[in-house]
């Protein structure tokens, strides 16, 4: 009885060195799909169980408990992985939490329930977040201007603009598109639809829904916006109360002068800029680089920045990737000129040479947003009607890794942030 006590106490002490862990490595060597590495972790995350994620440990690698599941879930999506004993994952543990190493172990805690703000009908174009969201297959909803106004933000944890003009000026496709089906159809859904919800304008339908966007993230909502629904959103807030639709937009004249009327105060990220007037010219404002850019494709590309994983973890969370430097990528608004955003927002991702952000962040009362220039990380110059990106082929990409790290930073356990 005696010897069968002993090695009863002996196999629970010896327990713990085989308990194991799922380690997901997120380096270039050790993954072979780093975008549906992302929807393992949210799925694990779906089933109430807590993840860690190791910040600049092997990529930015998760650590996920252990079951036949979770393996089985990461066999059928063609994710690497290892299974490591509670002894490894401890000594990993003691190794990022060393004070001289810039790593950090962040609990993922709850998976976020994610929504996408979108038209209802099909666009001539794709959604970068939509598509690499359907690709690692977590789960989203969409939401468009009524849904918006109506204050169903607040079921959300995160929201993503999809390619969007806040402004009313129909993405100043004009010059090229005046005379296209679909330009003409969302010309006229777009007027309905104002009119329906008790908007004379468009323009002012949409400063009513960037408003509430903006509400949303002050009261703690995440957002994320690519393209021009990063440089439009902000000058909608900029320009409330003053006209700057030309008369194809919004059947009157733009109020004289509004460039001096423009309210940087209002803006989350951008100052200083100037409008672009011409109705006839496919851009907003100086915000964007598009056109001030002299970079060949084949050298175009950002450099992601280096943050303390310690005591900077979301940035570090933003960046985790498996290569610092990202290929460069065009869209309506490509990227933002340096000196027209504001002290207080975070450039996590630049062109230095070129003067140019790509990936920003900020702050703004309990909540968080990022812009990220460009339209598909994966296509240098997606244009209108053109075929959309299969991520089958891109499994590794960097540029769309960043827009999931965005995805997944609402999970991280929270940390109360100054207003």
């Amino acid at each position: 009885m005696k010897k069968i006590i002993v090695l009863l106490f002996l196999m629970l002490v010896a327990l713990p060195s085989y308990a194991s862990y799922i380690l997901i490595p997120m380096d270039a060597e050790g993954q072979d799909n780093h975008l549906k590495a992302y929807g393992v972790t949210f799925w694990t995350l779906e089933k109430q169980l807590k993840v860690k994620w190791l910040l600049n440990y092997k990529g930015g690698s998760f650590l996920l408990p252990d079951s036949e599941e979770i393996q089985r879930e990461c066999q059928i999506r063609g994710v690497s992985f290892e299974v490591i004993s509670n002894a490894k994952a401890e000594e990993i543990l003691n190794m990022i939490a060393s004070p001289s190493q810039n790593m950090e172990a962040v609990v993922l805690e709850k998976a976020p329930k994610i929504a996408v703000y979108t038209p209802k009908g099909l666009q001539p174009w794709d959604d970068a977040v939509t598509m690499v969201l359907t690709y690692a297959e977590i789960p989203y909803e969409t939401v468009y201007d009524e849904e918006v106004l109506n204050d169903a933000l607040l079921l959300y944890d995160w929201l993503h603009l999809h390619h969007e003009d806040f402004t009313g000026q129909y993405g100043k496709f004009y010059r090229a598109y005046r005379s296209a089906s679909w330009y003409i159809q969302e010309k006229k859904e777009a007027e309905e639809l104002a009119a329906r919800l008790g908007y004379a304008k468009v323009s002012e339908e949409k400063l009513a829904v960037a408003k509430k966007i903006r509400e949303y993230v002050i009261g703690g909502g995440f957002m994320f916006a690519m393209c021009s629904a990063t440089d439009s959103f902000d000058i909608a807030l900029s320009a409330d109360g003053v006209d700057i639709c030309e008369p194809m937009f919004d059947g009157d004249g733009s109020d004289a002068g509004y460039q001096n009327k423009i309210d940087y105060s209002k803006t989350f990220a951008f100052k200083d800029f100037l409008l672009e007037r011409s109705p006839n010219v496919y851009e907003f404002s100086s915000i964007d680089m598009t056109r001030k850019r002299r970079i060949p494709m084949t050298t175009d590309y950002f450099s992601l920045m280096e943050f303390s994983a310690k005591w900077d973890p979301i940035p570090s969370m933003l960046c985790q990737n498996h290569t610092a430097l990202v290929k460069g990528f065009m869209g309506q608004t490509t990227s933002f000129t340096r000196d027209e955003i504001k002290s207080n927002v975070l450039i996590m991702g630049e062109n230095k040479t070129n003067g140019e952000a790509k990936y920003i962040h900020g702050i703004k009362g309990k909540g968080f947003f990022t812009f990220y220039g460009g339209h598909d990380p994966e296509d240098y110059t997606h244009k209108v009607g053109d075929p959309k990106t299969e991520l089958d082929l891109h499994p590794t990409s960097p540029g769309y890794r960043l827009i999931l790290n965005n995805v997944l930073f609402p999970a991280a356990k929270k940390k109360k942030q100054k207003t």
